[in-house]
């Protein structure tokens, strides 16, 4: 199925590759992030329009039915993503040590998918998403490595704008695989095409991706112990990376407010019927994207010249900005204008802060530095719903039927606030350009990067 590993690339002292990849390797890497995007973007839009016009939850708890239904599988998400990518650090296979876990994970998604298109009861839906969550991200873990194994330092701009791109597209392609659906009342058929896009793309990597740095060695420890090795406090120690990590939380928030809960923005506050939401969710994934699109491969390439940190401050005021006009709107020609200023919010944050956390993170861990950088995006969603929904709920229930949504994009604002502050103490440097001696305060932990890598 896999070609066999070829031999590590050559790496410097700190644990970067050093040999240039070509384009079409870039692009393999990042393909897949297209089919795993594209799952619990179109999920979520698909669950929530069966609780919006199939009566699957209560009228006035469309927002509580909603975050029930995924706030386990985000509590599975947040365990399983980062033990699993440290196992992988270590695992020996004729396949490497990280597309046993992305092929196993990606078949049974089309599984859990399949369950979750054919099941109507509340319960089983829950349960099954739940399931979902364990097998993509069993899948997601290790394969998030794959950039801090194989690209060199100079092509980490271009390699973070490829990962953005393939995000933006997975959104949305499972955007527009959920409206779709929702329009010609296809949830069954739209939640299986996502399994089979996520299958697709799933073969780039298997099939066409080389293995990188060789697996670190478990010097006699059970898996066990690796696997709650994940888990150690030693991560603390990593200050930028704890920062960035919260920073990326809030960000992904906000945006997950407006993302999660636009169906009920568009039928809730503008009052449009099922087909007029459907219609009009496409006319915003329209706007969005072509935002994302024209924002993404700009981005990493102005944050190689200027630094990162000062391009993710401009995301958050798109952002904020973007938010606040959509909660204000009187009209949905005025929110597209906040939309499309949160689409170029989006599109750079995609790529940039990729970038800036494969700097950072010590590159023998990379499976489960990353790993545990996407407690962040698996958690911010279901916070988003959670506290999103509620709000809505409540003020709805206070100020009539559709001041809810509104109220929750307000939300949202402060959220990207909060991104842009937590942002402050991150040292963006290159854990390789970083300094270690005695007269140089290092961040803590780079000393044992540059000697570990």
């Amino acid at each position: 199925m896999s070609e066999m590993p070829g031999p590590s690339p050559a790496q410097d002292e700190a644990g970067r590759p050093t040999r240039a990849l070509p384009f079409p390797q870039l692009l393999r890497i990042s393909l897949y992030w297209l089919g795993l995007s594209s799952i619990f973007a179109g999920l979520h839009q698909l669950i929530n329009g069966r609780i919006l016009f199939q009566g699957l939850g209560p009228r006035g708890s469309e927002g509580t039915t909603l975050f029930l239904l995924t706030v386990g599988g985000a509590v599975v998400a947040m365990l399983v993503q980062p033990t699993v990518g440290s196992i992988s650090d270590y695992t020996i296979s004729r396949w490497g040590r990280r597309k046993p876990y992305i092929f196993i994970g990606s078949c049974l998604d089309i599984v859990f998918l399949y369950a979750i298109a054919t099941s109507d009861a509340l319960v089983a839906i829950a349960a099954f998403t739940m399931l979902l969550q364990f097998s993509s991200n069993f899948a997601q873990g290790p394969f998030q490595g794959y950039v801090p194994d194989l690209v060199p330092a100079k092509q980490v701009g271009l390699a973070s704008a490829l990962v953005g791109l393939m995000q933006v597209l997975g959104n949305v392609v499972g955007f527009g695989i959920a409206a779709i659906a929702i329009k010609y009342n296809q949830f069954v058929l739209g939640t299986i095409a996502l399994g089979v896009l996520e299958f697709v793309t799933m073969l780039s990597v298997v099939l066409r991706v080389n293995e990188g740095r060789a697996p670190k060695s478990r010097e006699g420890r059970s898996w066990f112990h690796v696997a709650r090795e994940a888990w150690g406090t030693d991560v603390l120690r990593e200050r930028s990376f704890v920062w960035l990590v919260g920073s990326r939380f809030f960000a992904l928030m906000g945006g997950g407010i407006l993302v999660q809960l636009a169906q009920n923005y568009l039928h809730q506050s503008h009052g449009l019927d099922q087909d007029q939401t459907g219609t009009t969710f496409i006319v915003v994934l329209a706007i969005v994207t072509v935002a994302n699109l024209v924002s993404v491969v700009p981005a990493a390439r102005v944050s190689d010249r200027i630094g990162r940190k000062k391009v993710i401050y401009a995301s958050c005021a798109f952002g904020g900005l973007g938010l606040a006009i959509v909660a204000l709107a009187p009209s949905i020609s005025i929110a597209y204008i906040g939309m499309a200023l949160f689409g170029l919010s989006s599109g750079i944050f995609l790529a940039v802060d990729w970038a800036l956390m494969t700097d950072i993170i010590p590159k023998a861990s990379s499976g489960r530095y990353m790993g545990i950088s996407n407690v962040a995006t698996a958690s911010s969603g279901v916070v988003a719903i959670a506290f999103g929904g509620q709000l809505t709920d409540l003020v709805n229930r206070l100020a009539g039927y559709g001041a809810g949504p509104r109220a929750a994009d307000l939300l949202g604002v402060a959220c990207f606030a909060l991104a842009a502050l937590l942002l402050r103490p991150v040292d963006e440097r290159r854990r390789e350009d970083v300094p270690v001696g005695p007269e140089v305060s290092a961040p803590v932990g780079a000393a044992e990067a540059v000697a570990t890598g």
